[in-house]
C-alpha cells in the first residue's frame, strides 16, 4: 500500500510539473511547396495551413501538433499537356523537438530552433485531372526551422524535405518529391 501510495504520489507531482511547462499553441499559416520530378515543369503555388500543437518543457520542448494543409502547384508534361491548378489537401501530423536559444517557454521573447519528422494524410483533391487515391498517403517528411516568441504571439519558419513521392503511379507522370516552406503565425497559451 505504501508503495502505490509513493507511486500515486510521484505521478501526481510529475503530472503536475508538465501541466505548468505546457503550451498550447493554436495556429495559421502559409506554405510554398515545390515538387522535384523529372519529365514535366512544375511550378509551386501557395497553400495554407491552420491548426495547433502542444509544446511540452522548458528549455529543451517535445512539440506535436494537427493541422489541415492545401498544397498547390501548376504542371504540364510533354505528353499529357498543362495540368492547373492541382491542389490536394490532408492532415500534416509534425512532431518537432526544440531548443529555446534564447529565453524559455515563461519569457516575454524568445528565440528556438527545431526539427522533427512528420506524416501528411491526404483527405482530398480539387483537380479533375488527379484525383485522392493517385496521390500518395500518407507522404512522410522531416523538417527544421526557427521560431520568435513574443508575449503571447509566436511565428515560425520552417524547411520540410518529403521522403515519399506525391504519387502513387510513378509511370505516367513523375512529380517526384515535395519541398516546402512554411511560415506559420499564432498564439501561445
Amino acid at each position: 500500500m505504501k508503495k502505490f501510495l509513493l507511486s500515486l504520489a510521484v505521478i501526481a507531482f510529475v503530472g503536475s510539473q508538465a501541466f505548468a511547462q505546457t503550451q498550447i499553441k493554436p495556429g495559421i499559416g502559409v506554405n510554398a511547396t515545390n515538387v522535384t520530378g523529372e519529365g514535366n515543369d512544375a511550378k509551386g503555388q501557395l497553400g495554407w495551413q491552420v491548426g495547433a500543437s502542444v509544446a511540452f518543457g522548458e528549455k529543451f520542448y517535445f512539440e506535436p501538433g494537427l493541422f489541415y494543409q492545401t498544397n498547390s502547384f501548376d504542371f504540364s508534361t510533354p505528353t499529357a499537356g498543362p495540368v492547373t491548378d492541382l491542389t490536394y489537401s490532408g492532415l500534416r501530423i509534425p512532431v518537432a523537438v526544440g531548443l529555446d536559444v534564447l529565453g524559455n517557454a515563461d519569457s516575454f521573447a524568445g528565440l528556438r530552433i527545431f526539427g522533427g519528422g512528420s506524416a501528411f494524410l491526404v483527405t482530398g483533391t480539387s483537380s479533375d485531372s488527379v484525383s485522392k487515391d493517385e496521390i500518395e498517403s500518407p507522404q512522410w517528411g522531416v523538417f527544421a526551422g526557427a521560431g520568435l516568441d513574443i508575449a503571447i504571439f509566436y511565428i515560425d519558419a520552417s524547411y520540410q524535405w518529403s521522403l515519399s513521392n506525391v504519387q502513387t503511379d510513378i509511370d505516367q507522370i513523375d512529380l517526384g518529391k515535395t519541398k516546402g516552406f512554411f511560415l506559420t503565425a499564432g498564439l501561445r497559451f
